[in-house]
C-alpha cells in the first residue's frame, strides 16, 4: 500500500522553526489579557484602600499640656468618646497608666464595657460610674469586682510624640501594654 501525502504535512514540516500568524495573535491576546487583569486588580485594590481624608480622620491629636490634675477631659476619636485624666499624687499607680513627662495618665474609650453607656467621673470618688446599671470603675479604668461591667474600659491604640497623644497609632508604649495583657 502506497502512504498517501498530505499537503499540509510538508507545509507544517517547512515552518517548525517559524512562528505562525495564529501564533502571534494568541500571544498578542495572552498579553493583552495579562495587562488587562493587572490594571483590574491595581483598581480594585485602590477602591479597597480608605480614602486619605478617612485615614486622617482615624487618629486625634491631644496637647497632654492642657490636662489638669485630677479633671478628665473627654476627646472624641473615631466617633467614641475618650476619657484622659491626669492623675493626681493621690490616685493610685497603675500598669495601665500612661506616663508622659513624669505625669500619669489615664487614656481609655469612655464606653462602659457592660452595655456600652457613658460612665460619669466623680471627683469625690475618684470614680468613674455608669449610672444604668451601677458599674464603678477606678481612676485606671479596672472594673470593681461583684459589679456588672464584665472587663475594664478599653485602652485605645496610642503613640506619644513629645507632650501630645496621638490616638489611632500603636506606639512601643502601647505595644507594651499589649504584650502585658493590659490591653483588653
Amino acid at each position: 500500500m502506497k502512504k498517501s501525502v498530505d499537503f499540509f504535512d510538508e507545509k507544517r514540516e517547512k515552518r517548525k522553526g517559524m512562528s505562525t500568524r495564529r501564533d502571534f495573535m494568541g500571544m498578542a491576546l495572552g498579553g493583552f489579557t495579562a495587562v488587562g487583569a493587572i490594571g483590574g486588580l491595581y483598581a480594585a485594590k485602590r477602591t479597597w484602600d480608605p480614602l486619605p481624608s478617612v485615614k486622617a480622620a482615624g487618629s486625634t491629636i491631644i496637647d497632654l499640656s492642657e490636662a489638669k490634675e485630677g479633671e478628665p477631659m473627654t476627646e472624641k476619636w473615631r466617633g467614641k468618646p475618650i476619657f484622659v485624666l491626669k492623675k493626681t499624687a493621690d490616685m493610685p499607680a497603675h500598669e495601665r497608666d500612661v506616663v508622659v513627662d513624669g505625669a500619669r495618665y489615664h487614656v481609655s474609650i469612655a464606653l462602659c464595657t457592660h452595655l456600652g453607656c457613658i460612665p460619669a467621673y466623680k471627683k469625690a470618688d475618684q470614680t468613674f460610674f455608669c449610672a444604668c446599671h451601677g458599674g464603678v470603675f477606678d481612676t485606671s479604668g479596672i472594673n470593681l469586682p461583684g459589679l456588672p461591667p464584665p472587663s475594664p474600659l478599653e485602652i485605645p491604640p496610642f503613640a506619644i510624640e513629645g507632650n501630645t497623644l496621638v490616638l489611632g497609632s500603636e506606639g512601643p508604649e502601647y505595644l507594651e501594654m499589649k504584650k502585658n495583657n493590659l490591653i483588653v
